[in-house]
């Protein structure tokens, strides 16, 4: 049994490691902050909305949907369900953090789930690999989770704000591409995860899928390509475990 100051000892690592392993992250959603702090008054928010959003909402990707909605004076219906069916990708997040969160209070799983980005998840999904750095001790692994989302946190809201700030210093910033940091951000999370046949074959029917149903509205077309990338990766590892499979093996 760990005593008091090996249990601290260990929560200021994995609170460290979750830090050290958002960085990489962090440098390319910057100028995705920027971007957004940028838009967000051309497109009728204030000054003081645009940084609320920010810290109160803290999704990159609804925030600049929310904004084009705005822009063309949607009403507020529409915007929440288009926000929502956005985000129902943090329900497979959740779905899959679960057995690793269940045992901690209602009150932290409720500020991890506010707290559970596309960055976060991948650096989690990381974590609970058996060949992490930090071991295979997750009893206080929610710790690097807090290091991974606060870091997020500061970094999305400081580059809200400097985006604001920016936007009435340099003019028509839109113009740089910044967006492009985003993608590349994404394709960083994947690639490490891209090792066997079942991920392999998720990514690929994912990636074939959002190109078919990328006209479906409200962005459907997010959810179905990952359910589908979900399935084909599921029956990939199905098919793997069977005897069949195993005896051709051998």
């Amino acid at each position: 049994m760990q005593t008091s100051s090996q249990a601290t000892t260990v929560k200021k690592a994995e609170f460290i490691g979750g830090v050290k392993a958002a960085i990489p992250l962090i440098v390319g959603g910057i100028p995705f902050g920027i971007l957004f702090g940028t838009l967000a008054p051309s497109s009728g928010l204030s000054v003081w909305a645009t940084m609320a959003m920010s810290l109160i909402v803290f999704a990159g990707s609804a925030q600049f949907i929310v904004l084009a909605l705005i822009a063309v004076q949607a009403p507020l219906e529409v915007i929440l369900l288009t926000t929502f069916v956005v985000n129902l990708r943090h329900l497979l997040y959740a779905t899959a953090l679960v057995p690793h969160i269940s045992h901690l209070s209602f009150p932290l799983r409720s500020l991890l789930a506010f707290g559970l980005t596309d960055e976060t998840f991948a650096n989690m999904s990381q974590r609970y690999q058996p060949n992490s750095p930090l071991g295979d001790d997750h009893q206080f692994a929610h710790f690097f989770y807090l290091g991974s989302m606060f870091s997020f946190y500061v970094s999305w809201s400081s580059a809200t704000a400097i985006g604001l700030i920016l936007g009435n210093v340099i003019p028509d910033m839109t113009s740089w591409g910044l967006e492009f940091a985003m993608s590349v951000t994404f394709i960083g999370m994947v690639v490490p995860y891209l090792n066997t046949k079942a991920m392999f074959s998720a990514m690929l029917s994912a990636a074939i899928a959002s190109l078919y149903f990328a006209y479906l509205p409200n962005k459907l077309g997010l959810i179905v390509s990952a359910l589908i990338g979900v399935a084909v990766g599921l029956t990939v590892v199905h098919f793997q475990k069977s005897p069949l499979s195993q005896e051709k093996q051998v």
